[in-house]
């Protein structure tokens, strides 16, 4: 890191592994136990079998572990979750003030806090079960209620356990398809299958009865693990509807009036989905979707049986790991006092490092030294919880502790307030709904905690792209690693930075090309030959200010780009972070200086060398950032004092043009074009225009009856 020239104030370097950072984490969590935002229950998870731990939602990856590529299975399992669906509306709100993110990033954290405004409707059980007397669901389109052929429970569902206990076709049913993928792209493809239960619920509105299947398409952890099916206006319920020759009531037809539009449904092939006016829906019958969804709700809250409501498809976090890897959870559990957190003079709970391996469970689980404790309260024996925090407990925090790394008092300290938010943070779009929610949820929970005072983590964010090799991702597992250090040797370290830069835009992926590198050693050498040149060019003679008013054309146009790439490379770099474009002007100007004539006429050769030396100075200043080692070696050659180095400032007097390219027309037609001063007044320019001998031949014999002039493009003379 320190050969490439990466300036890290290795002052404030933490460790997130060390106790002394987790020790403030730990004393966080029992901070939000007290305020209730922790809580433990026994629910469906995410479990990875390879690595023998829960996943979060955000951790599951097309239906594997994000981390080995391993299927996940849905598990029961006590876990520890934090409650990031109370700051779902703030968490989504609070996109719109991020005007430095990819909106990319932004659209995937709405996506998957994914806010839906519905009606939540309790269809009454013919007999109760499992202390149930009512099936209740979320629909965003209560619009469709009276196509309601059947509701579906999740198998999960405690009604559904109850009629298991008494019915072995349920029991083996429940038993057969209970591994359901995480995914919901999963749930989406995968084969629909399901049993009906023989129980009944009531239609809210109609009446009528409603028969209860069990499906292994409903999650328990999404709503209340139970939905009603209208399969004349869903393509799954259709699907599903099909297979076990189930009722379908179309209840919508297309609000155009044109015939051919309603030729097009056709409920023996697909659902019709789209949002329409009501029919076969009683009194609701010709109304739009809007009215029906609130005149449907207002009825079902006149029965108690409906409301209108928001949910979130962000379920809570949970934070539970069964590996041992991780900061220890700061629980005791007592068989009289129940779950008691860690006091904070007794933290931290400190992950042993004395262990025994045997197998892939963790070690600690089976620890007597570890697990074996006091109650703090009762002072009767208890025991340690021996499930560790998901890691991104530890980097959802890490860049406030920077603020504070030797802060031993508290998690933070004043500091914190001071520095943060991050005004620039560098994370990769993989971690949009992972690491960058967390954070932004972390922050939220240290603000109401008074360790901050901002809403949001960082001000600005670039996601960079990937470096790939042969089309495939660069990684140590695949074995297609390039090694910097035999690169460093190689070409030297501004070599690969050089090439790591001018490829492509930090947010797209990098193709590695060996070629390219060489290509970024070639240019370096060549600036290098021709900067030695042009000392020596200067070896007998001062090189002398620029006056202005004494330059030539030549001098002008190189002076011109040279505060041209200025102004570029400063907004591409401080604006756009398109470090590519920056290198590929630098190039441009150091093009032109390699073709720059020195004059031998030694007055004006006297302004060659000024402009040249600006030119070549402007160009090291401009690429330091990027090559700081080779630029700082040729800036030390010019008596520049590096440890001071200035960006250089942008001279907008150079871009204005002492000339200009006139077209001369006849009747609007192309007849000559002139150069001319700038400053040329109209009356000028027009005489100019009528003695040219191009526009004479075309004016012989006719009048000339106006004379058009748009200024410093052209001159039309109209004639007849």
């Amino acid at each position: 890191l320190q050969r490439l020239g990466f300036s890290y104030d290795w002052s404030r370097e933490l460790a997130t592994c060390e106790p002394s950072y987790y020790r403030w984490e730990q004393w966080f969590f029992t901070r939000l136990l007290e305020k209730g935002l922790v809580y433990k229950k026994t629910s469906a998870v995410n479990w990875c079998p390879v690595d023998m731990t829960v996943l979060a939602n955000e951790q599951v990856i097309d239906g594997c572990c994000w981390r080995c590529d391993s299927a996940v299975e849905r598990k029961e399992i006590p876990q520890w979750f934090i409650k990031i669906t109370a700051y779902a509306e703030e968490l989504l709100v609070g996109l719109d003030t991020l005007d430095g993110w990819p909106e990319q990033v932004k659209t995937m954290q709405r996506n998957w806090i994914g806010k839906s405004e519905g009606a939540q409707i309790d269809f009454p059980l013919e007999q109760a079960k499992a202390g149930f007397s009512n099936i209740t669901v979320f629909t965003t389109r209560p619009d469709t209620l009276f196509g309601v052929s059947y509701l579906a429970l999740a198998l999960e569902h405690p009604i559904a356990q109850e009629l298991a206990k008494n019915s072995p076709e349920l029991a083996t049913f429940i038993k057969q398809n209970s591994n359901v993928k995480a995914a919901e792209a999963e749930l989406a493809t995968m084969e629909k299958v399901g049993i009906n239960t023989g129980l009944f619920a009531i239609h809210p509105l109609s009446g009528q009865q409603v028969p209860i299947w069990l499906a292994n398409f409903v999650l328990m952890s999404y709503g209340s693990g139970a939905v009603m099916s209208v399969p004349a206006h869903d393509q799954r319920d259709f699907e599903f509807a099909q297979k076990y020759s189930l009722p379908i009531h179309q209840v919508i037809e297309s609000s155009t009036k044109n015939s051919d539009s309603k030729a097009e449904i056709n409920l023996q092939k697909q659902a019709f989905t789209d949002k329409g006016v009501l029919i076969n829906s009683a009194e609701f019958s010709g109304l739009d979707f809007t009215q029906a969804f609130e005149k449907i709700v207002t009825a079902l809250k006149q029965k108690n049986l409906g409301e209108k409501q928001t949910n979130f498809r962000l379920r809570d976090w949970g934070v539970s790991r069964q590996r041992y890897w991780g900061a220890p959870i700061p629980i005791i559990n007592c068989a009289t006092c129940g779950v008691v957190p860690v006091p904070e003079k007794d933290l931290p709970v400190v992950l042993p490092t004395d262990v025994a391996f045997s197998g892939i469970n963790s070690p600690i689980k089976t620890m007597p030294e570890f697990i074996n404790c006091t109650c703090p309260i009762c002072g009767k024996p208890a025991e340690r919880e021996t499930d560790t925090f998901d890691t991104f407990m530890e980097s959802s925090w890490y860049y406030a502790r920077y603020a504070c790394p030797d802060f031993d008092k508290g998690m933070l300290n004043e500091s914190a307030k001071y520095w943060t938010p991050v005004d620039h943070y560098i994370g990769g779009i993989e971690h949009a709904i992972l690491h960058l929610l967390y954070a932004r949820f972390f922050h939220k929970l240290m603000r109401d905690e008074g360790l901050v005072n901002s809403n949001e983590p960082f001000k600005n964010l670039l996601t960079q792209g990937m470096v790939l090799k042969d089309g495939a991702k660069m990684s140590k597992s695949k074995g297609n690693t390039v090694d910097p250090q035999e690169l460093i040797e190689k070409y030297g370290a501004d070599t690969v930075r050089l090439f790591i830069m001018s490829d492509v835009p930090p947010e797209q992926s990098l193709e590695w090309s060996d070629a390219s590198v060489e290509g970024a050693n070639r240019f370096l050498n060549k600036f290098w030959k021709m900067f030695y040149q042009h000392l020596q060019d200067c070896s007998s003679q001062d090189v002398k200010k620029i006056s202005v008013a004494e330059l030539n054309d030549e001098q002008k146009a190189l002076r011109k780009q040279t505060h041209f790439c200025i102004k570029k490379v400063g907004d591409d770099i401080q604006r756009r972070n398109t470090f590519n474009t920056a290198i590929s002007a630098i190039r441009e100007l150091n093009n032109s200086i390699s073709k720059y004539k020195l004059n031998t006429d030694a007055a004006v050769k006297a302004n060659d060398l000024a402009v040249l030396r600006e030119a070549y100075e402007t160009s090291l200043l401009l690429l330091q950032p990027i090559v700081p080692h080779f630029c700082e070696y040729l800036l030390t050659a010019i008596n520049h004092d590096t440890r001071n180095l200035l960006w250089p400032i942008y001279d907008e007097s150079t871009q204005t043009q002492s000339k200009q390219e006139i077209v001369l027309q006849v009747n609007g037609k192309l007849r000559a074009k002139i150069e001319t001063a700038v400053e040329i007044s109209k009356e000028d320019l027009q005489a100019l225009a009528l003695q040219n001998e191009q526009v004479q031949k075309y004016l012989a014999g006719v009048s000339v009856r106006k004379v058009i002039i748009v200024p410093g493009k052209l001159v039309n003379i109209v004639a007849n």
